[in-house]
């Protein structure tokens, strides 16, 4: 079943149930734009035969990036590069789709005046309080963008409102403290995402697919939980999203990483479970997917519609083909003796661009060397965007 095509509800077919989940790639040039790095990295995906590539963190507003290396797509853009690069990415059937971001309280410090739902001063996270207008304008930014990414020939947007980022903050009363209408019970705390889709909807029309990320909880005490989470996706069924992704973990100070206490087997799996119980809308899960049959049993027991990998398409582009021939059941995942904080994200995330330099092995084994070159990287990064962006 892994290899069936899926109808979208806005008419839009996927070729199979493989999608490489949004990961931030940080490879765009530090003016907002895509690379050649890039163009090569999603066409390299998308012959290895997924269905589905997502672009992790496009932002509208270059204010509240994630990282310098995020793109950038608003007014400002050339959009004939962004053209370029949703072509490369649709190689053989493949859609490619922008995940929609606005990092909010975890925007990057020397780029950025973190601002999120609500004021907080902890130990690893400062921000100022968004003012109400401000929030009242998100949806019709998240819409501009969208509609951008329509124009440049993209196949789809997905909304980012997991892992602490902006949307997922007015999720979690840990981020979210206000006591107007955007806080307090559930229903209001998803007013902007709800509010964002359909303004996106508005303006990209019926035929053009919208995702959402969104968490399964944050796995944090007094955080967004699984019963809240539940009640957003009862509210998604009445809207108009075509595919729920389903996630957990957040970068708010102190959360565990998705992966603890999570199992060996895909982590979301019996939260995915509850939630099919709640809609109809097609269904994707992300994180801990590291066999062909962990895969194939998530689709056949009808969980879940579509597997999203991450990690595993890093090691392996080309794993959907590998699996369609039976081949390589499982890639070899590296084992690391010391695993510093943020040791891991930044050895993938350099794996990531020896792909994109089609480097077929991975010259960063050493975890302390992929975090000195990811650092350094940022560090370039961050000049080339203030001198851009100011």
């Amino acid at each position: 079943m892994l290899f069936e095509p899926l109808s979208l509800p806005c008419g839009v077919v996927l070729n199979n149930r493989i999608a490489k989940s949004a990961m931030s790639d940080s490879l765009g040039d530090g003016t907002g734009h895509p690379t050649t790095e890039q163009f090569r990295l999603y066409r390299r995906w998308a012959e290895g035969g997924v269905a589905l590539s997502i672009i992790g963190e496009v932002q509208g507003d270059p204010g509240f990036a994630e990282k310098p290396g995020n793109l950038v797509l608003n007014q400002a853009a050339d959009l004939d590069r962004f053209k370029e690069l949703a072509r490369h990415g649709a190689g053989g059937g493949a859609q490619l789709w922008l995940q929609l971001g606005h990092a909010g309280a975890l925007a990057y410090e020397p780029t950025s005046t973190p601002k999120g739902p609500s004021a907080l001063d902890l130990p690893g996270l400062r921000c100022e309080k968004m003012e109400r207008d401000e929030i009242e304008r998100l949806p019709e930014g998240f819409a501009a963008t969208a509609r951008m990414a329509q124009q440049a020939g993209f196949g789809g947007v997905q909304v980012h409102a997991a892992h602490g980022f902006l949307l997922s903050q007015f999720l979690s009363p840990l981020f979210n403290q206000r006591r107007d209408d955007f806080g307090g019970p559930i229903e209001n705390r998803m007013r902007p995402l709800i509010d964002t889709i359909g303004a996106i909807r508005a303006a990209v029309g019926p035929g053009f697919p919208i995702g959402v990320k969104l968490n399964s909880s944050d796995q944090l005490e007094g955080g967004f939980s699984e019963s809240d989470a539940l009640k957003v996706v009862s509210a998604l069924e009445m809207s108009s999203v075509d595919l729920i992704d389903i996630s957990g973990g957040t970068y708010f100070p102190g959360a565990k990483s998705a992966s603890d206490g999570a199992g060996r087997g895909p982590y979301f799996l019996e939260f995915a479970k509850h939630a099919r119980t709640l809609t109809t809308k097609p269904l994707m899960l992300t994180g801990g997917f590291k066999t062909r049959a962990q895969a194939e049993n998530a689709i056949a027991y009808g969980s879940i519609d579509v597997v999203g990998l991450a990690r595993a398409l890093v090691l392996e582009p080309s794993l959907p083909e590998l699996w369609r021939a039976d081949q390589l059941a499982k890639p070899a995942f590296p084992r690391f003796s010391e695993t510093p904080e943020g040791g891991i994200t930044a050895w993938y995330t350099m794996r990531i661009a020896d792909l994109a330099e089609d480097h077929s092995t991975p010259d960063f084994r050493d975890v302390f060397a992929a975090i000195k070159a990811y650092g350094a990287r940022d560090q370039h990064r961050t000049e080339i965007w203030l001198s851009h962006f100011s």
